[in-house]
């Protein structure tokens, strides 16, 4: 009993040093990213609206790829407002990194993007609002949905010219979106090479379909910038998530960013409580984190 509680405590910790490790390579990127900035950013895109064919219908999105070239493919799921025109902003400026990225309708099953016209003017106080948003993140989080719509989405990727199938594909999602990302990366282990999740909600929970114990069929390197409100909110998942990645031996980075609220990572967000959620130093220092996710993950 006592050698199989010290081979535990091996493992455990050969399992913390790869995580340090891998923590400091994509904080040393990052870093770099930052001060330097991207020569590759400077590249131009051009963007097309595109019908994806899944089993459960024609799915409206944006294709966006650099002009010239085939690149790494990547999904962008949305949050709770969907395809529009900040999503789309944020789907050029990975492009512009080199990037071809598909960024769906989450929604399609119900309607056509965008769903909610003025995401800035949603009140999270009024039913009224809420209740929008009830039947249409229900359309995207039915068992099943997000797995074949991952399947089709990276099927059609690889099938455009200007994506580069010798590499791996990223993912990934904000609020709403996080889960997804966890989704599609398990749905499409051999493909998906990164996964970035920024104030996602809902990655651990007390059920059996809980998103952080698909970890063991993810083979991606992953990242979860958490909010400060989130973390309050539940203290644990953090804790949850690393303990679920780390027996995984899955490379994942996991952190609350202090004083971030969910949602500040996206430019069109509403206030809450008078105060903007939007917070651009630390929407930068997430994308700092993402740019060296995906260059070390989609080599």
């Amino acid at each position: 009993m006592t050698d199989d509680k010290h081979n535990l405590e091996k493992q455990e910790e050969a399992a913390s040093d790869l995580s340090r490790r891998d923590f400091i390579a994509m904080s040393v990127a990052a870093g770099i990213v930052a001060a330097a900035g991207s020569a590759s950013a400077a590249m131009p895109v051009a963007e097309s609206d595109v019908s994806v064919k899944t089993p459960d219908g024609m799915c409206d999105a944006a294709f966006i790829h650099p002009t010239t070239g085939s690149h790494p493919g990547v999904i962008i799921w949305p949050d709770a407002f969907g395809l529009r025109p900040s999503m789309r902003d944020i789907g050029k400026r990975i492009a512009a990194e080199g990037y071809s990225v598909l960024v769906p309708n989450p929604f399609y099953r119900l309607a056509k993007a965008p769903v909610i016209q003025d995401p800035s003017s949603f009140n999270f106080q009024n039913p009224a609002d809420m209740a929008k948003l009830g039947p249409l993140m229900g359309s995207i989080n039915a068992p099943g949905a997000a797995e074949k719509d991952a399947v089709a989405f990276v099927a059609f990727l690889d099938a455009q010219k200007e994506v580069n199938k010798s590499k791996k594909i990223g993912t990934q999602g904000y609020c709403m979106g996080g889960p997804l990302v966890i989704k599609t990366a398990a749905a499409v282990p051999s493909r998906v090479g990164a996964g970035g999740s920024f104030h996602g909600g809902g990655l651990v929970s007390d059920k059996p379909d809980s998103p952080h114990l698909l970890a063991p069929k993810i083979k991606a390197r992953m990242y979860f910038g958490i909010a400060s409100n989130d973390d309050m909110r539940q203290p644990d998942a953090k804790d949850k998530l690393k303990e679920a990645f780390a027996a995984a031996k899955v490379p994942a980075e996991i952190e609350v960013y202090p004083g971030a609220l969910h949602g500040w990572c996206v430019p069109d967000m509403p206030q809450q409580n008078g105060m903007p959620i939007y917070s651009k130093p630390d929407a930068e220092r997430a994308w700092g984190k993402l740019v060296a996710l995906y260059k070390a993950g989609l080599a």
